[in-house]
């Protein structure tokens, strides 16, 4: 398998090894790997967003990790401008890009293009997921059908976050989110790419994301979210999402034990991964499907 000529993209949910599974790729084609996670492009969050180690990157490059400030936001459109430049460049250097990763709208953003979709305003949204929660998914997606007709077959109906995404666009803009995307266009060809999703079962990410979790506290997850309480993040601001930020800063005003401000980010981390899984189902459906035991094999025929 030749893969020196590909743009290899790599996802899958949180915990499941995406960055050491990167490395070897990138041992095996003369790789260097480019960020695909909205959180690991923040300087000041490298043990809550789990950053891979600059002592584990094995002579490999790494771009686009802890280059950006929390206290301003990072966009898809951001990523989208810079990753386009950088892959350019890695290719110049007749080098393999690897984009690894766990933010799907990224990935999504480069192989189909950015949607041009006009500001939606704070009022409208908040009103559309106030709905969607008072009227549960299975009765907001119906009401989503009824107002685009469009979104049947293309939306799973237990994602969530699509289907408010879809209602807010056709209330705002009176025209169906799947009419916007096909007027989008990626830089790149679909032969471009090799799209790579490692499918981990669920138990065995609940254990390893556990890990994680127990781990990230040990290496100085408190402290680090310390010095991101002294820089005053304007609520607004992306950086505010990281999972466990909130829950330490919860720990640190005294009003959770340690013990319980754990459990808490484990439990959150696993609903992310979850929500990552639905959104490969319905965003992914082309992507190479690798559970854990077969990536072996996979790096044997490159």
């Amino acid at each position: 398998m030749d893969l020196k000529s590909k743009i290899i993209l790599i996802s899958g949910p949180t915990a499941s090894g995406k960055s050491s599974f990167a490395i070897k790729i990138a041992k095996k084609v003369n790789g260097e790997i480019i960020n695909a996670d909205s959180m690991q492009v923040y300087r000041q969050l490298k043990i809550l967003s789990a950053r891979p180690d600059p002592k584990k990157y094995q002579k490999i490059k790494h771009h686009l990790y802890g280059f950006h400030n929390v206290t301003k936001n990072f966009s898809t459109g951001d990523w989208l401008r810079l990753v386009i430049k950088k892959i350019k460049e890695v290719q110049k250097r007749k080098k393999t890009p690897i984009l690894v990763g766990g933010t799907g709208l990224y990935f999504k953003a480069l192989t189909d293009g950015l949607v041009k979709i006009p500001n939606i305003s704070l009022k409208l949204r908040t009103q559309i997921r106030d709905l969607q929660k008072t009227l549960g998914q299975k009765k907001f997606y119906e009401k989503l059908l009824k107002l685009d007709p469009s979104s049947i077959g293309k939306i799973n109906p237990t994602d969530t976050q699509r289907s408010i995404r879809a209602y807010e666009v056709k209330k705002f803009t009176k025209k169906s989110l799947h009419e916007w995307f096909k007027n989008t266009k990626s830089n790149f060809t679909e032969d471009d790419f090799l799209k790579v999703y490692i499918d981990y079962p669920r138990q065995e990410l609940i254990e390893r994301i556990n890990l994680r979790t127990f781990k990230m506290i040990e290496n100085g997850a408190i402290k680090e979210v310390k010095g991101f309480i002294k820089l005053r993040v304007r609520k607004d601001k992306s950086a505010n999402k990281a999972i466990g930020v909130n829950e330490i800063r919860e720990y640190l005003k005294k009003q959770k034990d340690l013990n319980d401000i754990k459990e808490k980010i484990a439990i959150k981390t696993r609903q992310y991964a979850k929500r990552q899984s639905t959104w490969a189902r319905g965003n992914m459906m082309n992507w190479m499907k690798l559970k854990p035991e077969d990536i072996n094999n996979f790096l044997k025929k490159i």
